[in-house]
């Protein structure tokens, strides 16, 4: 498994990690807040018991029967089955709740008698029912208790409990909601800078914006060196491109010619030898060439602006014809292309077709799907079927084919390919030929 496939999704963990960050918090605190309540309301009882306590130790007359000066029995004491009771003892004598009936407390542990506070005790109800107990013993041997159902402490427990799991639910689906919009938030710059990205691979722009948070920032300058490095790398390698191509082209041009002089290469064989090597190198150019382009991000550049410029220029040039260049381009149709090879490839499109024309050149350009193709007509004489079939043969000299119609053609047929596009010629219905260059869009 790969490193990445090992990180998964950021949006995941993150989601994944503070869910369960809430979950365990909220389950601590039901905990804590849960043994909170209990010692709560446990005190509650306790106090309350105590109080009786104190009640009866006070209400108790002093001689040697054990009587109480005044009714104790007040509610919830007085009601049979209650489990709330009260028990005085003393020897054998006994004075009890009216809640216990001729029943006894069966009181199973006992504070020292020299203690001074009531505390707490093990008993059983008169049906056997666990109780809550709290027990007195005075010097006189006389024993004071106090006891509660065990439903006085977990019915309130269990209604509070109730009350608190509904809220900490709530408050889990807030904090859940509010860790989903955190993470959203928190990850919209990443999502931004993808988007930037694009952009630049698409050529809608050339740089990511340097604006960014300061956690992203490093990423965005490196992302920016790495852009300026192909940048100059593709600079550097069209360079060489143009200079090797220079280089050997002329030689290999004057060679060629020198060769058809007559008896320089009766066999034809040395002639064969130069167009393989013509061939060639224009193939490991066209290589090196490609190679460089997919290494950089492509420009988008609008296309009415540079026919027009174009336009006007060769009307200038072609003035003694009287050729009139007609632009039919839409605004904001543009293609994915350098710049000056878009001037190269129209310019010798446009140039060819003012050259054969008889006056009139017509340029126009339509979105194809995610292409663009941009059509060069004129009303000139044209090819015919056989030159158009020839030219359109890969990998020949066209100028070695048609006449007028030179290495333009050849240079902008292998810069379309270079980007994907291509360039074909038929009949244009203006009587002269059509040039259709298909560029990405």
């Amino acid at each position: 498994m790969t490193a990445l496939g090992q990180i998964g999704s950021l949006r995941r963990r993150l989601l994944l990690g503070a869910l369960a960050l809430i979950a365990t918090a909220l389950v601590v605190a039901g905990l804590a807040i849960g043994l909170i309540l209990a010692r709560f309301v446990r005190g509650q009882i306790d106090q309350r018991l105590d109080a009786q306590i104190v009640s009866l130790v006070s209400g108790l007359e002093p001689g040697p029967t054990l009587r109480l000066s005044r009714d104790l029995d007040a509610p919830p004491f007085d009601r049979p089955g209650s489990g709330w009771t009260w028990q005085v003892t003393r020897g054998s004598a006994r004075l009890g709740s009216g809640s216990l009936g001729e029943r006894a407390l069966a009181v199973t542990s006992a504070p020292q008698a020299d203690e001074d506070r009531p505390r707490p005790a093990d008993a059983t109800g008169p049906r056997g029912e666990a109780l809550i107990l709290r027990v007195l013993a005075l010097p006189d041997g006389t024993v004071v208790a106090a006891s509660a159902p065990r439903a006085a402490l977990y019915g309130p427990l269990r209604e509070a409990g109730l009350a608190l799991a509904a809220s900490l639910g709530v408050l889990g689906l807030c904090l859940a909601a509010g860790a989903v919009a955190q993470v959203r938030l928190g990850l919209r710059p990443l999502d931004r800078l993808r988007q930037e990205l694009e952009s630049v691979r698409a050529g809608r722009r050339e740089r990511v914006p340097d604006p960014q948070p300061a956690e992203v920032r490093p990423l965005a300058a490196e992302i920016n060196a790495l852009l300026d490095q192909n940048a100059a790398q593709l600079a550097q390698a069209r360079t060489h491109v143009a200079n090797l191509a220079h280089g050997l082209k002329t030689p290999l041009a004057t060679l060629s010619l020198a060769l058809s002089e007559p008896g320089r290469d009766p066999d034809g064989r040395l002639s064969q030898l130069v167009a393989q090597l013509d061939r060639g190198v224009r193939h490991h150019l066209r290589r090196a060439r490609s190679a460089a382009l997919t290494g950089a991000a492509r420009i988008r550049i609008e296309l009415a602006g540079p026919v027009a410029d174009l336009a006007g220029a060769l009307e200038r040039l072609h003035a003694d014809k009287g050729v009139r260049v007609t632009c039919a381009v839409p605004p904001g149709l543009a293609a994915a292309c350098d710049p000056q090879d878009l001037d190269e490839m129209l310019g010798n499109l446009v140039d060819n077709a003012c050259t054969w024309c008889r006056r009139a050149v017509r340029v126009s350009a339509e979105g194809s799907g995610s292409d663009v193709v941009v059509a060069i007509e004129d009303d000139g004489p044209g090819l015919g079927p056989e030159a158009l079939a020839a030219v359109a043969q890969r990998g020949r000299r066209l100028d070695e084919r048609v006449p007028g119609h030179g290495f333009g053609l050849a240079i902008t047929t292998e810069l379309a390919e270079l980007y994907g596009g291509g360039l074909a010629l038929d009949r244009s219905a203006m009587g002269g030929l059509r040039a259709r260059l298909r560029l990405p869009g």
